[in-house]
């Protein structure tokens, strides 16, 4: 007896899955909207976002302007989401908001518009253009509504994001940074790039790191300049390592920087006697 159940059980399974399949594909190629419209809502219940999606994307146009057409539109964006298609659900949420700005739903919309684009964001080394797309409704969310339940979560997301681009900004600089041991022309640069981070991102986890490397492109700049361009460059180096001593007085990068400002006051010093000299 147990085994007879053993195989009738994945038997009643496989007909209620082609029982599903058949139904789908019939309804898929008939015109009754009211059919597609209650299968669609079926099958999203269910889980199953790909059918559903389908089903939406055919009667969506139909409804606009009806009173179902909210609920349409609303379901066919988070399909989209729930199946993982970020760059459609990012549309279609912003749809639903522009058509159906006073919705019960229109704050939820806008934040899982916003995650859309959170997902979209690529890791720090590549191009961060769907990062500020995120940021900017992440920021516009969070500005309309403070008191949303989703309110934390989209804060923890444009945290995430800043900090990505932080480190996007601050690994620019260290790559010049890097480049300039083989090529000391790339030192201005970095000593730019970091000038900027620290200006743009004052807050930053980096700053640090930054206030450091700063120091240390500007170190080997002066030492590798035209000797009439040393004693101002040495000078502003100097700044850059008073700067960061003053604040990062424990700095985790103090003995790297006074064996540079060492470098830097025994330069300044061969300077000021080659002077005497002559």
């Amino acid at each position: 007896m147990f085994f007879k159940i053993k195989r009738i059980v994945p038997l009643l399974f496989l007909a209620g899955a082609l029982h599903s399949c058949s139904e789908y594909q019939k309804v898929l190629k008939n015109e009754d909207v009211k059919a597609k419209y209650d299968l669609a809502q079926k099958f999203y219940d269910k889980g199953d976002m790909k059918r559903a999606n389908r089903l939406f994307e055919q009667i969506a146009p139909k409804y606009v302007g009806k009173p179902q057409g909210e609920r349409v539109m609303f379901f066919f964006a988070d399909s989209y989401f729930q199946r993982g298609d970020f760059n459609m659900a990012g549309y279609q949420f912003e749809r639903f908001v522009k058509s159906y700005p006073k919705s019960e739903k229109v704050a939820e919309a806008s934040f899982y518009g916003a995650k859309s684009y959170f997902e979209l964001s690529p890791r720090y080394s590549l191009d961060q253009t769907d990062t500020d797309k995120a940021l900017i409704k992440l920021q516009s969310f969070i500005n309309m509504y403070p008191d949303s339940e989703y309110f934390a979560e989209a804060n923890e997301m444009a945290k995430d994001l800043s900090t990505k681009k932080e480190q996007k900004a601050y690994e620019i600089g260290k790559q010049y940074n890097k480049l300039g041991e083989f090529d000391f022309t790339f030192l201005n640069p970095a000593i730019s790039a970091f000038d900027n981070f620290i200006s743009d991102f004052p807050g930053s986890i980096y700053r640090e790191d930054a206030m450091y490397y700063r120091f240390e492109s500007a170190t080997q700049f002066a030492m590798n300049s035209f000797e009439r361009l040393k004693p101002e460059r040495v000078k502003e180096a100097q700044a850059d390592y008073d700067a960061l001593k003053k604040q990062f007085p424990e700095t985790k990068y103090a003995v790297r920087a006074d064996k540079l400002l060492e470098k830097l006051t025994s330069d300044q010093q061969e300077i000021a006697q080659e002077k005497e000299a002559k």
